[in-house]
């Protein structure tokens, strides 16, 4: 179970994002495709959610708009790792997520690194 994936571990809270899913085993979940397609249909509201999915799906507006100010290192690091995994290996949902999550491309700017 566990950005969009990677921001599977966060959770708004005060200043910070939870710490609670930070030893979600983000590698193993992009190695499965059953279950990342089960995280990205519950982020586009196609689908059931696990507690993690509705905590990502509540989480990633806040996360993409402050930059992830909120999150820590590891939030970071596993947030960037699961955009680079949608981007190479899943575009399509990638793309989807983008348009559903940042229509005006306001955010996308600061995730495409050339």
């Amino acid at each position: 179970s566990g950005c969009v994936v990677s921001l599977v571990v966060l959770a708004v809270a005060d200043e910070k994002y939870t710490r609670k899913y930070d030893d979600v085993n983000v590698d193993k979940i992009l190695q499965n495709n059953r279950v990342l397609t089960n995280y990205i249909r519950c982020l586009m509201d196609e689908g059931p959610c696990t507690a993690e999915g509705r905590e990502l799906r509540k989480t990633v507006p806040d996360a993409l708009s402050s930059g992830c100010d909120k999150c820590n290192d590891k939030q970071k690091a596993m947030t960037e790792k699961v955009i680079d995994h949608l981007k190479t290996k899943r575009s399509r949902d990638w793309d989807r997520l983008v348009a559903k999550y940042d229509p005006n491309g306001e955010y996308k700017k600061r995730y495409e690194k050339s």
